[in-house]
């Protein structure tokens, strides 16, 4: 297994939660870190947590010449990107709203999640994948969740736009794996310390897991060569044992 000494990340939903935990790790680990999510204040105040070496270039995900603009910005300040973290990711709670069954779903609402969750993977993959067939190396490493094998009553656009990201990790990294380029996906295996739970009560928070529950696994996932495991699907904790 390598390391990330000098490899060039890019995390987007990097302000808070599991993306601002993953982005200090690999910053710490000697790697390249650009920072991307809406908020740029949020941003540097992470990036500064952070210490190493840091890129901060706020950007909605679904823009794409926002997010053309994130990978210009990369290469110019560290050369092409090496591993990408698809961690942006919004659902009806984290939006201000409520768990409702799919027919009283607001077409508006289902639209935004899945411009945010899938169309948003898409832009960033594309815009970082033709670098990193032409270096012949790189890792694609996409949040997923429990809700992208299962379904769940009131979660209709959410699981909807888990189960897709699930199938473009498959398809892509089918597509990629003879160019020496690994995608996977990782499910943090729980909920999570993220704006999804505010809704619970105490007794329920206590089981929420920590947002450096996955800093491990995907270190390792990104710090794969071109021989990796591609295409598989699995929760961090599968994932350290997997690349032990």
């Amino acid at each position: 297994m390598g390391t990330l000494e000098s490899e060039t990340v890019v995390v987007t939903g990097a302000s808070r939660g599991l993306g601002a935990s993953m982005a200090v790790r690999f910053a710490r680990e000697g790697a390249n870190v650009v920072l991307t999510a809406r908020s740029v204040d949020e941003l540097e105040e992470v990036a500064d947590r952070a210490g190493g070496e840091t890129l901060v270039v706020p950007a909605d995900v679904t823009d794409e010449a926002a997010v053309a603009g994130v990978v210009s910005a990369a290469r110019e300040a560290y050369g092409p990107v090496t591993g990408l973290v698809n961690n942006a990711g919004i659902g009806q709670l984290s939006m201000g709203g409520e768990l409702r069954p799919l027919h009283e779903v607001d077409v508006a609402d289902l639209r935004r999640i899945l411009e945010v969750n899938v169309v948003g993977v898409h832009l960033l993959s594309a815009a970082v994948v033709p670098d990193m067939c032409e270096a012949g190396r790189g890792n694609v490493v996409n949040v997923s969740s429990g809700l992208g094998r299962r379904a769940s009553t009131g979660w209709g656009p959410y699981v909807a736009s888990k189960w897709a990201l699930e199938g473009l990790t498959r398809t892509q990294a089918m597509e990629l794996e003879a160019e020496g380029v690994n995608v996977n996906a990782i499910d943090p295996g729980g909920r999570v310390e993220t704006g999804f739970w505010d809704h619970l009560p105490a007794a329920e928070r206590r089981e929420i897991l920590d947002p450096d529950v996955m800093d491990e696994a995907v270190t390792r996932l990104l710090a794969q060569g071109p021989d990796g495991v591609t295409g598989e699907s699995l929760t961090a904790e599968e994932w350290e044992r997997r690349l032990a």
